[in-house]
């Protein structure tokens, strides 16, 4: 089959979902003989060449500062549009519901195959951090969920996620397709793990906590820190690593150290770039970015408790990537990173406060074997790879591709030049209603360009009719 991958992140840029969208290719490719292109914003002097599949880049414009390191992919690409429509998709599959499912919705008209949208983060509440949580927001999610209706399936990573798409005005169907992980089961051994981790002060018998993703305070990260606080004003020994960057990254470590805990700062994971107090003794360890796969597998098994209390997340990953290395994590109850998790067995379940975090802490750190034996049911019970998830999909895949053989998504082809006019127009007048608190000139600006793209296409059209 001919796979066509969309999302709007993809490397340089690093997240959970272009890590699905390149562990999707790789499987596809590698494993199960797809064919794949991937379509993603380009990024300036990013390398595209070495991946087991063909990526096509498409124009982007620079929003790094308004969503945080993003850059937003320009729908209306028609060379790049053309290209993954000269590659005769049998599916298309968007991971993100912004330009990839306008790209993906365009690419259907053309081609006719099924569209499948994966729902994976609560969009939600990036848009609020984007935008405020005032109308604009409003409009902005009431226009994406009409463009996931629009999908022929709908994918979600966790029964939480659907129900949460569904809470935001969804009115379809979804179907629950979970993630893996690339995480090979198994612990690293010890030797590796002391190699990687020998820099840093772990001393033996003491519990090491850890936290793995982007350093973001509505991934619970606030509660980390206030547990660490009442760990700490009780007398308990630990070390709580962070592993990772991101955008809050610098107010943790100052409310750190307003509570006046022991703090090791390294700038990228390297202690010789340490930052911190003299002596690399801090009871909280900020490594750093680490994109070495098999380094973070050594962390993950010098880990004896993997701590994600986030209600953002759909589905956790990470959880997943630890239990691959026999660690178990504490999660918040009901949250959908939970999912899969009974409570002292394979897991533990708190409620979405420091109090509960620190009390089950301080009931646990007193005996680490019974931790890695919660940690191997983990490794038993909740690991899924990445080829037994991809697999699931690709039979999914085959399924959607005969019922739109068969007619039953009554797609037809369009003309992709008089298909994008048409959605320019659409997506100008959502606009309009929008940004109805943007200038005047700006709007007529916009207005004008269009029209003289409308212009321009018109004239190309009529010297190919010639």
């Amino acid at each position: 089959m001919n796979i066509c991958l969309l999302n709007d992140s993809f490397p340089p840029v690093i997240d959970g979902v272009a890590n699905v969208v390149m562990n999707y290719g790789s499987v596809l490719v590698n494993d199960l003989g797809a064919n794949v292109v991937v379509g993603t914003p380009k990024y300036p002097d990013a390398g595209y060449d070495g991946y087991p599949y063909e990526v096509v880049p498409y124009p982007s414009f620079d929003t790094t500062e308004f969503v945080k390191g993003y850059r937003t992919g320009y729908p209306l690409s028609i060379r790049e549009i053309a290209r993954m429509t000269e590659f005769q998709p049998d599916i298309i599959h968007t991971h993100c519901p912004a330009v990839s499912t306008m790209i993906a919705r365009i690419l259907r008209k053309e081609t006719g195959a099924p569209v499948v949208f994966t729902y994976h983060t609560k969009f939600d509440v990036d848009i609020a951090r984007a935008v405020g949580n005032g109308f604009l927001k409003k409009e902005t999610i009431k226009t994406m969920v009409s463009s996931i209706e629009a999908c022929d399936e709908v994918w979600v990573v966790s029964h939480g996620a659907g129900e949460n798409l569904k809470s935001l005005g969804f009115n379809g169907d979804y179907r629950v397709m979970s993630n893996g992980v690339d995480f090979p089961k198994g612990r690293v051994p010890e030797e590796i793990v002391k190699q990687v981790t020998k820099n840093f002060d772990l001393p033996d018998g003491i519990p090491v906590f850890m936290f793995v993703g982007r350093l973001m305070k509505y991934k619970g990260l606030p509660i980390i820190a206030d547990a660490m606080k009442v760990l700490s004003e009780n007398g308990v020994d630990f070390r709580m690593v962070f592993v990772g960057g991101g955008a809050d990254a610098g107010e943790m470590q100052d409310l750190i150290k307003e509570y006046g805990i022991a703090l090791d700062v390294y700038s990228d994971g390297n202690p010789e770039h340490f930052k911190g107090s003299a002596g690399h003794s801090g009871k909280v360890i900020f490594t750093g970015p680490e994109h070495d796969r098999e380094k973070l597998r050594a962390w993950n098994t010098r880990a004896d408790l993997f701590l994600f209390p986030s209600v953002y997340d759909t589905n956790g990953i990470v959880v997943r990537e630890a239990a691959a290395c026999g660690l178990a994590s504490v999660l918040i109850k009901d949250s959908c990173a939970a999912e899969g998790i009974t409570d002292g067995r394979n897991g533990y379940l708190i409620d979405e406060n420091a109090g509960s975090m620190a009390k089950l802490l301080m009931n646990v750190s007193g005996d680490l074997n019974a931790l890695r034996e919660t940690g191997q049911r983990a490794m038993d019970e909740i690991y899924i790879s990445w080829t037994d998830s991809v697999k699931m999909a690709y039979e999914r895949y085959g399924e959607l591709h005969e019922l739109a053989q068969s007619g039953v998504f009554g797609h037809r082809k369009h003309q992709s030049l008089e298909y994008l006019i048409n959605t320019t127009a659409a997506i100008l007048n959502g606009t309009q209603k929008v940004f109805v608190d943007i200038p005047r000139e700006i709007y007529g600006g916009m207005r004008e360009n269009f029209e003289e793209f409308h212009e321009n296409v018109h004239n190309l059209m009529k010297e190919d009719d010639k």
